[in-house]
């Protein structure tokens, strides 16, 4: 073996040279292959320029002879060839596609994002749904592939209606307007001073629900619905939604019951049909829900404001038609055990008779003023030793009764008979008064410990100013031009009031 110092630095220059070549030829063959790649994306760019432009189309449904699908695209509906590249599972009915030269598929885009919407009036199998646009013209499209098993009933939905498909589903839908699907926590521990109410409402709602082999033994079927009446404020809308909260408690597996709470008002609508179409929704929710066995309330908050007494001319006779439309799809209830309709009103005369025969809203539940003791019980709900109180609870209710309940002469009412008969403050009481009270005599509390004159809690000499107040404000309601409105107001039936003088300063009197 030969050294290489024999040969001395002559030997080392090469070697050295030699490896200096070596980097010189790596970075020579980065480079070509670099500029072989770089050259081929322009070739790749330039071919593609040269293409033709795509177009976009639905896809419908697989070719029986494979390799082939059925799209629409510009305006008419063909089978074209499906490029080996497409990934099959990636064409699903409804999908947006990529046509290529020669009209192949040559791109899977999954679903359109904008475009026509239109509410889903009914679902026909899996895959087929009944919808609507803004005018109510009725269309029947295919459900894409998310939609078979999340679209109902009063969902708004993104369609295309020249090639038959929904895409998506709104969140925002219109029966979620309307409506309030969630069961309320209130509980018949919140309500005071209507016992005996609620024990009625108890026997005919809940007790179908609780025993129902004993009610189809006795063969009796379950009421429809029931109407809850009375003066404002009187704990009306608390019943329905406590009556929800405790069938969700008695079903005890679990589940829970629905509440769809519609506020009357909300319901109408300028344009003809679509306040009966709003109705059908509502129902057409109900009846999906009530499918799985859990019963669903259908309150109706307000309900003199929309089905009032056909012929009586309000609202351009709407009525006419609105009012059986509810009819309808009250006695189309008969075919699911476990939906109720509860309706709520301080204006019971106004209500169309059809809707409150028996057989429909079969229980009539008046809701009156507390008394004495039904006031102290609702107090009682308000004041608890939970917040800071510098006496007893019973004996700041005691307190608070004894203020709301003193003489303190209101309005004088003269009947159509000639006699006169005077009001007080205590007999316009309602629940929704006390609890305002209670949270006047808080806020008084709070005033008096920022001073520091007061730092022990509510006090009785609190709730009575509160009373006080509260009655202060009342004076100039209602509107004494209406005198009738007085016997609404008071809860009182009986005869006609002809005259109304509130006997507070700056009264007025009104006369028909």
């Amino acid at each position: 073996m030969i050294e290489d110092d024999a040969f001395g630095p002559e030997l080392r220059e090469l070697k050295r040279e030699n490896r200096a070549m070596s980097e010189r030829n790596t970075k020579l063959a980065e480079l070509l292959k670099s500029s072989r790649d770089k050259l081929n994306l322009l070739y790749a760019q330039v071919e593609a320029l040269g293409e033709p432009a795509s177009t976009y189309g639905i896809f419908l449904e697989d070719s029986p002879r494979g390799m082939e699908a059925e799209v629409f695209t510009s305006g008419r509906r063909m089978r074209v060839k499906v490029a080996p590249t497409v990934e099959p599972a990636a064409l699903t009915p409804g999908t947006l596609v990529r046509l290529g030269d020669g009209t192949v598929i040559v791109e899977a885009c999954g679903y359109e994002s904008t475009g026509q919407l239109a509410t889903l009036v009914e679902k026909i199998g899996g895959n087929r749904a009944v919808v609507a646009d803004q005018q109510g013209t009725e269309q029947l499209v295919h459900l894409a592939e998310p939609l078979k098993d999340a679209a109902r009933a009063g969902d708004t939905v993104l369609i295309d209606p020249k090639a038959g498909y929904a895409y998506e589903r709104i969140p925002k839908t219109e029966v979620n307007q309307l409506s309030l699907e969630e069961v309320p926590d209130v509980t018949y521990a919140d309500i005071g001073g209507l016992s005996s109410q609620i024990e009625t409402i108890k026997d005919s709602v809940e007790l179908p629900f609780a025993y129902p082999e004993l009610y189809r033994q006795y063969r009796l079927a379950p009421p429809k619905g029931l109407l809850l009446y009375g003066p404002p404020g009187c704990g009306k809308t608390l019943i329905a939604k406590a009556v929800a909260n405790s069938l969700s408690q008695r079903i005890g597996d679990g589940a829970q019951a629905h509440f769809i709470n519609v506020k009357g008002p909300e319901l109408l609508n300028k344009f003809v049909g679509e306040t009966e179409r709003r109705i059908r929704l509502i129902f057409e929710r109900a009846r999906e829900l009530a499918s799985d066995g859990r019963p669903v309330i259908v309150f109706f908050d307000e309900m003199e404001s929309i089905f009032r007494t056909r012929g009586s001319g309000v609202s351009n006779d709407m009525e006419t038609t609105v009012v059986p439309q509810l009819l309808t799809e009250i006695d189309g209830v008969e075919d699911i055990a476990n939906v109720i309709v509860i309706g709520a009103t301080n204006r019971e005369e106004l209500i169309d008779p059809a809707i409150l025969r028996p057989g429909r809203l079969d229980i009539k539940i008046r809701i009156s003023r507390p008394n004495r003791e039904e006031a102290a019980d609702i107090f009682a709900r308000y004041i608890t030793a939970d917040i800071p109180l510098a006496e007893s609870p019973e004996a700041l209710i005691e307190a608070a009764v004894e203020e709301l309940f003193a003489p303190r002469p209101f309005v004088r009412l003269q009947l159509v008979d000639g006699t006169f008969e005077t009001l007080h403050y205590h007999d316009l009481v309602s629940g929704a008064m006390i609890a305002n009270v209670v949270d006047r005599a808080k806020k008084l509390a709070i005033k008096d410990h920022i001073a520091g004159t007061n730092t022990g809690g509510v006090t009785a000499a609190h709730l009575r100013e509160a009373v006080r107040t509260e009655q202060d404000e009342s004076e100039d309601m209602p509107n004494t031009t209406n005198p009738d409105e007085w016997a609404r107001i008071s809860g009182r039936q009986g005869k006609r009031i002809v005259a109304a003088e509130v006997l507070a300063a700056g009264a007025r009197t009104a006369t028909v």
